[in-house]
């Protein structure tokens, strides 16, 4: 044999790894290390019950909020096949998500977005480190990285499932990277009502860091610009939703009452200017 000619490595048979996975792994979502890849398989868990979408419904119905619709999430099988249709949709956008690698009715494998052996962050930790560390230029680009990565999502004329700071995770190149789509909101609302939805989302999870670093002034007037290129329709919607959450305004500032609240007053603020 020449030794001289170049060696082909086989490519690794994810589908038979993701197999062999589904039926050892203890837990529905384990990290692997395949070859030189640092592979995610995820496993169907139970399907879950409707009892909490009836009460949502109920409560979107009684402020008169599309965006707070529930969307169902049926677990199981279903929400396995909901998310390997929407990264696969997403990624052919040229949105950055995991790639899938193989997929099965009761599970997939995707790749690590990062190094193999290297964790990543979500936007939502790496803006809190900024604002521990008194960072606040740091604070304004990461979080407008978000804002920039709603924005691409919605040119292309999708949505993001639950578009908040956690479901977004900074890449090694300081890319920002979606994640999380085991519900498809705009398979049962208007798209112009699912771009609102990640809208509030989005703020509901990241105005309480702009409100905690001093830098609410500045990230309205960013918010306000980020909505002025949002569709007409999104921009209806948003005005329309914006003024029915008018008694978020009256609640309490006080740090006693918990920082769900604070979320909730702090994105009002962020939104209402």
């Amino acid at each position: 044999m020449d030794a001289s000619a170049p060696t082909h490595t086989a490519a690794p048979d994810y589908a038979a790894f993701l197999q062999q996975q589904l039926a050892t792994q203890p837990h529905n979502v384990m990290a692997h290390v395949l070859g030189d890849e640092q592979i995610w398989i995820k496993r169907a868990g139970a399907p879950h019950g409707t009892g909490r979408y009836r009460a949502m419904a109920a409560l979107a119905a009684l402020l008169r909020l599309d965006a707070l619709r529930p969307v169902p999430n049926p677990g199981g099988p279903a929400a396995i096949a909901t998310e390997v249709q929407r990264l696969r949709d997403l990624a052919a956008r040229g949105i950055r998500v995991p790639v899938v690698l193989a997929a099965l009715p009761h599970g997939f494998a995707m790749l690590h977005l990062g190094h193999t052996g290297e964790e990543i962050h979500s936007l939502g930790n790496e803006i809190d480190h900024a604002v521990q560390a008194g960072d606040t230029a740091t604070v304004l680009a990461l979080w407008q990285q978000g804002l920039d990565t709603l924005a691409q999502v919605h040119r292309q004329g999708t949505c993001l499932s639950q578009a908040f700071a956690r479901n977004m995770v900074r890449c090694p190149d300081g890319e920002v990277a979606c994640i999380d789509f085991e519900d498809d909101p705009a398979a049962v609302l208007p798209l112009a009502v699912c771009h609102v939805r990640d809208a509030l989302c989005y703020a509901h999870s990241t105005a309480i860091y702009l409100h905690t670093s001093g830098t609410l002034t500045e990230g309205r007037e960013r918010w306000v610009a980020w909505v002025a290129q949002e569709s007409a329709e999104m921009r209806a919607v948003l005005a329309t939703s914006v003024r029915r959450m008018a008694w978020m305004g009256l609640l309490p500032a006080s740090r006693r009452l918990g920082r769900d609240l604070q979320r909730v007053r702090a994105a009002y603020e962020l939104l209402s200017r």
